[in-house]
């Protein structure tokens, strides 16, 4: 990480003061970030980013009032949003699945170790993907759940539909991206460059209307269930 330029501003959103309190002082150890503003529910969250702009929120998912799928849905709205990373301890499933659906770019366990958590953090301000490893089998199993023949149905034709406007390589480089597969990976498997890969995906963002390669994912995952 280049420490020439400003640091990452985050801003840190949680019920719990403790926890809190401990990502402040991982956060603020870093050279390269800085905390900007705390909030413990949504409404404050809304409130300090509008007044703070910061590049990161780091957002707790379930807290008294409103909650942080609420919270992130109206952020991402925003003409210039902040990437936002998901923090859990997965009680709340749903939760956090629709915090991704709604354009979150990651999530992070509140247990997750702090030298992760602050990698968490650049990659997310660099406008990349995490998905923790440790919880990507639940996020999974979330949206692959067990629903009603009716709701399945339904998600399944408006994937399909939404994906029906891709072209043979865009399909197969977002299937791929399902698979967990960075850009070199896809290359591989589709015998492309990187360069293509990347147009591919560029591609995918703007006639999926989507804003990172999880809701891409979770696309072709609802058309494949």
């Amino acid at each position: 990480m280049d420490t020439e330029r400003e640091p990452v501003r985050v801003v840190i959103v949680d019920d719990d003061q403790l926890v809190r309190m401990a990502l402040r002082l991982i956060i603020d150890g870093e050279p390269d970030l800085t905390v900007v503003a705390e909030a413990a529910d949504g409404d404050a969250a809304i409130t300090v980013v509008d007044e703070q702009r910061p590049d990161v929120v780091l957002m707790d998912v379930r807290m008294p009032g409103r909650d942080g799928l609420s919270a992130t849905r109206e952020l991402l709205t925003r003409a210039a949003p902040p990437r936002v990373l998901v923090l859990t301890t997965f009680d709340s499933d749903d939760l956090v699945l629709g915090a991704l659906r709604a354009g979150a770019l990651g999530f992070v366990l509140k247990d997750t170790q702090p030298p992760r958590i602050i990698d968490a953090v650049r990659t997310v301000a660099d406008g990349n993907p995490v998905l923790s490893p440790a919880a990507t089998a639940r996020v999974i199993a979330a949206a692959t759940g067990p629903q009603s023949s009716d709701a399945r149905d339904s998600a399944r034709e408006a994937a399909r539909k939404q994906l029906s406007v891709l072209t043979e390589r865009e399909l197969a480089t977002a299937r791929a991206i399902a698979d967990g597969l960075g850009n070199p990976e896809i290359a591989e498997r589709l015998h492309i460059s990187v360069a293509t890969v990347k147009a591919h995906t560029g591609n995918l963002f703007a006639k999926l209307a989507v804003e990172n390669r999880v809701q891409i994912a979770l696309l072709v995952r609802d058309a494949e269930e």
